[in-house]
């Protein structure tokens, strides 16, 4: 089982720095200081804690909110917007915010956007810690579930076979999977025994203020973004950032998904919402610009498919071939592991599109060629 983090270093489009005058960055470079808040909107404030990963940050959020206790009292506090990893310097950051980021007022709800660790980590013990429930769709919480107590965890032999079976022949990468075991668990070593589920299209009352859960497929299993029309905010989660594209992969676990497809899918709802909205996402800065955003991703997708489909016209390919086409830098083992699970999905989008055939050859690797379509309607 594979569970991704956003890898900035495994995107061509983190290079595409003259697109991002197509939006608009309101608060400039200004960001939260290390275990600081900063008000982005009323009653909403930005926390930003740093990762040990390529993509070296999350963004957090705290939400006003007002509550009724068990006894039936209206308490003012703070609804917690995603946690980072379990780790003790994510923990002291916290206690820092704790003591100083919300005005006194207690931690009343935490909400998860999906299961993958730098979200999740440390929901166990901010919610044991105010004794409050966690907010997440079913789906995420059951697999992250499933992950805290899977030894592979990320790595091991079937992940290992799941890339030699995509053409990886490099063994030194191959033997550091398998040597990948407790990976999600390392970092979030416990879940809260229970939690209220979010559904795509239910409203949670936060503050007062109306937020609709939006749901959101091909990154995570059951991703769910929050939208509040009355502040023009949405906190997007992983499914549009800034700078980078959300990494979307087939795993071992689900070895014929088109999540890709699926990414696209999602993405196109966003549309419906206002283009001024202020975007709030889990990696780089707020910004304005959502409708250019979704474009340049989609056109981002569209180009390394018409790429893939260009290079597929003389030969076969397999996932492993089609790297330099997607990933114009080295890459590490830790960046590679995204990279396989990309270029797949982006194989499955042409596979179960029609555009091409998959074989397995004479080495038992499975490969791709250009169907009958000739690639005609990349993107259809």
């Amino acid at each position: 089982m594979t569970f991704t983090l956003t890898s900035m270093l495994t995107h061509p489009i983190a290079a595409m720095n003259p697109l991002e005058h197509q939006i608009h960055y309101p608060l400039g470079d200004t960001m939260p200081g290390e275990g600081g808040v900063l008000e982005v909107a009323p009653g909403v404030r930005w926390i930003r804690m740093g990762l040990p990963f390529a993509l070296d940050h999350i963004n957090l959020w705290l939400l006003r909110d007002r509550q009724r206790d068990v006894h039936g009292n209206l308490v003012d506090g703070w609804t917690v917007v995603d946690c980072c990893i379990d780790s003790p310097g994510t923990r002291a950051q916290w206690e820092q915010v704790f003591a100083t980021g919300l005005d006194g007022l207690p931690v009343l709800r935490v909400i998860v956007t999906h299961m993958h660790p730098d979200h999740i980590g440390l929901a166990h013990w901010i919610c044991k810690r105010w004794q409050v429930q966690l907010w997440i769709s079913a789906t995420d919480y059951n697999v992250a579930r499933i992950a805290v107590y899977d030894r592979d965890g990320g790595g091991g032999e079937a992940n290992a076979d799941f890339y030699a079976l995509h053409g990886m022949k490099d063994k030194e990468f191959l033997q550091h999977v398998r040597a990948r075991v407790s990976y999600f668990p390392t970092l979030v070593p416990a879940l809260p025994p229970t939690f209220r589920r979010l559904l795509d299209g239910g409203t949670v009352e936060i503050g007062g203020r109306a937020w609709q859960c939006v749901g959101g497929y091909g990154h995570a299993p059951e991703h769910i973004a929050l939208h509040c029309q009355e502040l023009g905010v949405l906190l997007s989660g992983d499914m549009v950032l800034p700078r980078i594209s959300t990494n979307v992969s087939v795993h071992s676990t689900e070895p014929e998904a088109d999540s890709l497809r699926l990414f696209l899918t999602s993405l196109r709802r966003y549309t419906e919402l206002p283009s001024n909205t202020l975007v709030l996402p889990s990696h780089g800065k707020p910004f304005n610009g959502l409708h250019q955003r979704i474009q340049q991703l989609e056109d981002h997708h569209r180009d390394r498919l018409k790429d893939i489909m260009d290079a597929g016209a003389a030969d076969a390919l397999s996932a492993a071939d089609i790297l330099p086409i997607l990933f114009k830098r080295p890459l590490d083992a830790h960046q590679m592991t995204f990279a396989m699970g990309e270029a797949l999905a982006h194989l499955h989008y042409l596979w179960f599109g029609g555009q091409m055939d998959r074989l397995l050859d004479s080495e038992g690797v499975h490969k791709f060629r250009r169907g009958s379509l000739n690639g005609a309607g990349v993107m259809g």
